[in-house]
């Protein structure tokens, strides 16, 4: 019997996922747990072994497709199994997994216990006590779609899932029962978000002489896919500042061999994680998500400071865990750690996600200023640019200074102009003295 493996939901909010490469072909013959596929998803690639062994009798997407959540990526012919129709119904049930690259997906459902950082999060106007139905992502994505809460509808899948023919049916009933709708069509009709204009038609460009063309698939594909998001959902606006870092040089050029001893190579950055993580304590709404599928604001209070680390594929956001509990010496460790994984291609999926903010950094190439595009769905990002010798004016006399900006970019949707600026100014009299920074440590 026939055995087919539906995309599950590997990670918090994925809805999709991009087949890299293949491990077998149509025929093959797959052990238990044998490597079927890589696909990538958040800018991780995940490998799926095989959740049954027999042969496999279909591929349903080639090398640069994306495949949906809950939609069949590939099918094996168990052979006869007994329990093959009841495994379809268990393996469409996976629901809140979170997988890290190159781990094994399970065949039935898995549900792990909130993340350290996730039991610490508040959500603003949630429902409490709220019993959560089973139903697959695809389910719960098409549930709000249509503006139905799923809790109000019997499942009629295995265990009391919550099926499409189950939305649908709760659907037409709503819409019989009221005149006005208000669970069903007209209601989904309301609550949908408005339909935007007709895209442009795709740009075509006529072949020429002495050109490459290269798919545009993958890492670059997903990097721009995500920038696209984010800069037509989240409303960007930018502030920029000066930074005098003359004392911050002084400091860490005293700090350079102690960090040699320690075999960590000491830079700017991990002070200005630093400094960022005493920011978003004193201003909260900078270290917050919109969840739009509930229209709630998510604060966290937990700091996973994402650092934009430039990679052999693209740009890659890495991030330090917990940053408010390292030492400056452990958060220059764990960022070699982070560049050295991703330059490898070794960086884990909790390497690469979960971040709540994200400084992004080009070093001697960060140029006077820029904009940076908001790590969405997280509300701020903080450009480092080049630090560099200045005139400056000291007590009223010409003097060089060590001087760099700062430009960060930041969501107007849940943050003000205002909380920006101060956010920005509290990280500069840090930067600018940076021994009151240890007073701001716990």
């Amino acid at each position: 019997m026939s055995f087919e493996f539906h995309l599950p939901d590997l990670a918090e909010g994925m809805t999709e996922a991009e087949v890299v490469d293949w491990k077998v072909k149509v025929g093959d013959t797959v052990a238990l747990d044998q490597p079927i596929v890589e696909v990538m998803s958040d800018k991780a690639t995940v490998e799926i072994p095989s959740p049954r062994a027999g042969t496999v009798v279909k591929l349903n997407y080639g090398p640069g497709d994306t495949c949906a959540v809950g939609h069949v990526l590939f099918v094996i012919n168990e052979g006869g199994a007994s329990a093959a129709s009841e495994a379809d119904d268990a393996a469409s049930e996976f629901d809140d997994v979170a997988v890290s690259a190159k781990t094994k997906v399970f065949s039935k459902p898995v549900h792990l216990p909130p993340a350290p950082g996730k039991a610490t999060v508040e959500v603003i106007d949630a429902t409490v006590g709220r019993p959560r139905a089973l139903a697959t992502p695809a389910t719960r994505r098409l549930a709000r779609q249509m503006g139905i809460e799923l809790t109000q509808v019997s499942g009629t899948g295995r265990n009391g899932r919550v099926t499409t023919s189950d939305l649908e049916s709760f659907d037409k009933r709503s819409f019989h029962q009221d005149g006005a709708h208000q669970g069903g069509a007209l209601a989904h009709v309301a609550t949908a978000p408005a339909q935007a204009r007709p895209a442009p038609a795709p740009i075509s460009i006529a072949p020429q002489g002495g050109e490459e063309r290269v798919p545009f698939r993958g890492m670059r594909k997903r990097i721009a896919d995500n920038m696209t998001r984010s800069a037509f959902t989240a409303t960007h606006f930018t502030y920029v500042e000066e930074v005098d870092t003359s004392d911050l040089v002084d400091v860490r050029d005293r700090a350079k061999a102690r960090g040699e001893e320690r075999g960590v190579k000491l830079t700017y950055l991990p002070f200005i994680v630093k400094a960022v993580v005493a920011g978003l304590k004193r201003h909260p709404s900078l270290n917050t998500s919109l969840d739009e599928s509930t229209n709630e604001i998510v604060i966290k209070h937990y700091y996973h400071i994402g650092i934009a680390t430039q990679g052999p594929n693209g740009l890659t956001v890495c991030v330090v865990r917990n940053a408010d509990k390292l030492s400056i010496f452990e958060i220059a460790a764990e960022i070699e750690r982070l560049s050295k994984a991703v330059a490898n291609g070794t960086a884990t999926r909790d390497d690469l996600t979960g971040s709540t903010f994200t400084i992004s950094s080009l070093g001697k190439l960060g140029g006077l200023m820029a904009t940076p595009i908001i790590n969405f769905p997280e509300v701020g990002i903080l450009g480092v640019h080049k630090m560099e010798q200045r005139p400056a004016v000291v007590n009223g006399a010409i003097a060089i200074r060590w001087k760099m900006n700062l430009s960060i970019s930041l969501d107007h949707r849940l943050v003000d102009g205002y909380d920006g600026a101060i956010f920005v100014q509290d990280v500069k009299a840090l930067l600018e003295d940076p021994t009151m920074m240890f007073m701001e440590m716990v």
